[in-house]
């Protein structure tokens, strides 16, 4: 790419040194001939002038004033009539400036606000400026575009960290985020283990984005939409890829196949929000999957939807990363819930107008991972416990048994969601305690000689075996009830509940028969369990 100079005689980056990037080296398509023949010549004289004012940003020799200089220089050719982008439009290129500047003397950011803000002006001005010169005006697509151009931006920031980091000594990750890691030094170090979690809940605040944008291609008339869904399939293999290796021990790029793959899918239709869900719902490897299996059309979708939405609020809580973010997250699903912006909210808002979910459930799913952000989670007494399972467990019940076709069912529903609680309460003890969570009432610690103090003594202590039965008799219990009251129940609609119950009841078992004594090992069930329930899901 040439090296223009100004009239003031900078050369703008140094013309000595190639671009860090051309448009045929970037992870996603950029004027391809996907678009019109008439519009590539303008997207890559857009391209080059951002090209050129990235490269200024990033270069290494010289000085915050020196590219801040540079800068201000590409900025005053915007104002001639005769500039480089005068027949494609400025004001994004404006916009894209100012991320430019940030980057000259911005190492570190604070927090995911203050990324997604930067974002919003380094990327999502390139799809305002694409929307705009296809003539797209759907009301949607901006909101949508904006999300897909985020998403690219940060999977970019993730795969170059090392890069970004050695280079310039710019980090894009917040600070507060690596230091759940142990601190900056310790996030890159290769060896260290906490990386990856920290990694994980950057990823599915990607995966969030791409939700957004998902709808894209079907909000757009003219040849961007067919850009728009190959940018989207490679930013999904992106993030895949990204959540099964580790940028900070190797490099993580896209290859021939995953490109081959994503212009392959323009031979189907954009994945409408329900297979988006669905395709969420497959990732996560249910136990909850076979149950879910049994149930056709309308209903599985919705219950999809259900489940799709409890395990995104419940990664927020559990995600690496602080507080304040997983409040501010989570308040960002109530809204949500009254206006739904992505994939996965809009099949939510389906399933609740089309089996009349009532939005107080989702509200209590909301309340109960909200006590889950809280560091140090402990819980006090058994009217806590009780409060907190029917929060997160009581209100899938109660919208379960609707999809299902039982709503008479109700009480049903929320006392085995509390039962499959209790048992999700005993079996995941080790890992709880890993992120300093105690569930176990600490009346009932009490009651057993378990003195208060960090869960990895409490876990030790002989009385929290003592501790772990009572609650596993509870959930026998349970399960004996649950097994007398489904015969009251309509014995096709509720299917979905025995096989859920059995699978469960198996993993009680199993605890039982092994005993709570320190050290624990987490039950799961075999292969074989595995097929007996994909067999009962089969069966009339």
């Amino acid at each position: 790419m040439d090296r223009p100079e100004f009239a003031d005689g900078l050369a703008v980056p140094p013309a000595d040194r190639a671009p860090n990037r051309t448009e045929t080296t970037e992870n996603f398509p950029v004027a391809s001939r996907l678009l019109p023949p008439a519009l590539r010549p303008k997207v890559l004289a857009f391209y080059r002038f951002a090209r050129m004012a990235d490269d200024i940003a990033d270069a290494p020799e010289l000085s915050p004033a020196a590219k801040l200089m540079r800068l201000a220089a590409l900025e005053r050719r915007l104002d001639d009539p005769a500039g480089p982008l005068a027949a494609v439009g400025t004001e994004e290129a404006r916009q894209l400036l100012t991320a430019f500047r940030q980057d000259a003397v911005q190492k570190r950011y604070a927090d995911w606000p203050a990324l997604e803000d930067y974002c919003a002006r380094s990327a999502e001005p390139v799809g305002r400026m694409l929307l705009r010169l296809h003539g797209e005006d759907h009301p949607e697509a901006p909101r949508a575009a904006d999300a897909l151009c985020t998403a690219l931006q940060i999977l970019n920031h993730l795969q170059d960290l090392v890069e970004d980091r050695a280079r310039l000594d710019r980090i894009y990750l917040p600070g507060p985020w690596m230091a759940l890691a142990g601190g900056e030094a310790e996030f890159f170090d290769p060896a260290n283990p906490q990386r990856r979690a920290v990694l994980d809940a950057a990823l599915d605040r990607v995966e969030a984005k791409l939700e957004v944008a998902a709808p894209l291609p079907r909000l757009l008339r003219s040849r961007l939409r067919r850009q728009a869904a190959v940018t989207l399939a490679l930013g999904w293999r992106l993030l895949a890829r990204l959540r099964a290796a580790d940028p900070v021990r190797g490099r993580v790029a896209l290859g021939r196949a995953d490109f081959a793959a994503a212009f392959a899918s323009l031979l189907r239709d954009p994945p409408s929000d329900a297979a988006v869900v669905r395709a969420r719902v497959d990732r996560a490897g249910s136990s909850f999957g076979r149950g879910m299996a049994v149930l056709k059309g309308g209903r599985r979708r919705a219950l999809y939807a259900v489940y799709g939405f409890c395990r995104a609020v419940d990664d927020i809580a559990d995600g690496a990363m602080p507080e304040a973010e997983k409040r501010r997250l989570l308040a960002g699903w109530r809204a949500k819930l009254a206006a739904p912006d992505c994939a996965l909210s809009a099949e939510l808002a389906w399933a609740r107008q089309e089996f009349d979910l009532p939005r107080a459930e989702c509200e209590a799913m909301i309340a109960g991972m909200e006590t889950d952000a809280t560091p140090g989670l402990r819980i006090a007494d058994e009217a806590a416990l009780d409060a907190y399972c029917r929060r997160v467990a009581g209100s899938v019940g109660a919208m379960a048994v609707r999809i299902f076709g039982a709503p008479a069912a109700e009480d049903f529903g929320l006392a085995l969601g509390r039962t499959l609680q209790l048992v999700n309460i005993v079996r995941d003890v080790e890992e709880d305690a890993a992120i300093d969570r105690l569930y176990v009432p600490a009346t009932l610690l009490t009651r057993h000689g378990v003195p208060a103090g960090p869960p990895d003594l409490v876990l030790q202590h002989p009385g929290f075996a003592l501790c772990c039965a009572e609650l596993a008799a509870r959930a026998e219990a349970g399960f004996a009830q649950a097994a007398l009251e489904l015969q009251d129940h309509d014995a096709a609609a509720m299917k979905p509940a025995r096989i859920m119950m059995w699978g469960y009841r198996r993993l009680l078992q199993r605890m039982l028969a092994r005993g709570f004594a320190h050290p624990r090992t987490r039950p799961r069930l075999t292969r074989v369990e595995k097929l007996r329930m994909a067999w009962l899901a089969l069966r009339p």
